[in-house]
């Protein structure tokens, strides 16, 4: 059922787009958002495929079932054998066909961070869309310090690639936010007539992500996405040293680590927007 894409095109000629939902499998609000949208949607111009990125975590309702899909699609001599043995790269080779014929990427995540906002994740090259969304903010950023992603791989190809986080992963809301920007991203790429007027958003760009060191990270205390740390405030203990911030900053999906590598938190900056 989720292995398919599914393409509708307008009867104009214009862009091709690739909207993509349950690249982690739990986070179901694109998911339900795109089955909502695609029964009463008529592509005006071009060309737009949906798909379900990760089939096999979206039925087990996990993140992942073997590996991350979203770092499979970093070069390939950064990863593993055992990534590159994993289901989840193999499905990230199948997913590159319909990317590599994209212009354009929008996709849809949530946080499990409860209390999170929504938020887009973009490069200045996706600005004249991010604009449109349903988000009053915007963070870049991530292909430096958190390269493989989605967006990641578009961004390289020298294409557009955004990832919207929708918000908590259990709240209702993250339907409606996923509903909202599949429809602002269809508008701004001309596939539907454009009818919104853009937000006035903040930006952070990303600076740092920290990866645990030992099989024991604990932070401090609970995070919230964007909460701000002072410089050398505690964020967290890793095995017997303590991790503290080395500027004031803003954390964001900052989470314990049980094992060498985990991905723990990263660290931003509020930054001027891209226009200013």
């Amino acid at each position: 059922m989720f292995e398919e894409i599914i393409q509708l095109t307008g009867k104009k000629r214009g862009p091709v787009s690739i909207i993509l939902a349950g690249v982690h499998g739990n986070e179901t609000c694109g998911i339900a958002a795109i089955k909502k949208i695609l029964p009463n949607l008529t592509i005006e111009r071009g060309s737009v495929w949906f798909g379900y990125g990760n089939p096999r975590a979206i039925k087990a309702n996990q993140r992942y079932v073997e590996a991350n899909l979203n770092r499979m699609f970093n070069n390939a001599v950064t990863l593993s054998v055992q990534d590159k043995a994993s289901y989840e790269y193999h499905r990230a080779q199948g997913l590159k066909n319909y990317l590599n014929r994209a212009t354009a990427l929008l996709d849809l995540h949530a946080s499990s961070i409860p209390n999170s906002q929504p938020f887009a994740i973009c490069e200045s090259n996706a600005a004249g869309i991010v604009k449109f969304f349903p988000v009053d903010l915007v963070v870049s950023g991530f292909d430096q310090v958190e390269p493989g992603a989605t967006d990641y791989y578009m961004n390289r190809l020298g294409k557009i690639g955004i990832c919207l986080e929708c918000g908590y992963i259990k709240n209702p809301q993250s339907t409606k936010i996923a509903t909202e920007g599949i429809l602002a991203f269809l508008k701004a790429r001309g596939h539907l007539t454009n009818n919104l007027a853009p937000n006035r958003q903040s930006y952070v760009r990303m600076y740092k992500k920290y990866f645990a060191r030992t099989n024991n990270f604990t932070l401090a205390k609970p995070f919230e996405n964007f909460a701000q740390v002072k410089k050398n405030q505690l964020i967290g203990t890793d095995g017997l040293t303590k991790v503290k911030a080395t500027k004031q900053s803003l954390i964001l999906f900052a989470h314990h680590g049980k094992k060498v590598g985990a991905e723990v938190f990263l660290l931003g900056e509020k930054r001027k927007p891209w226009h200013s």
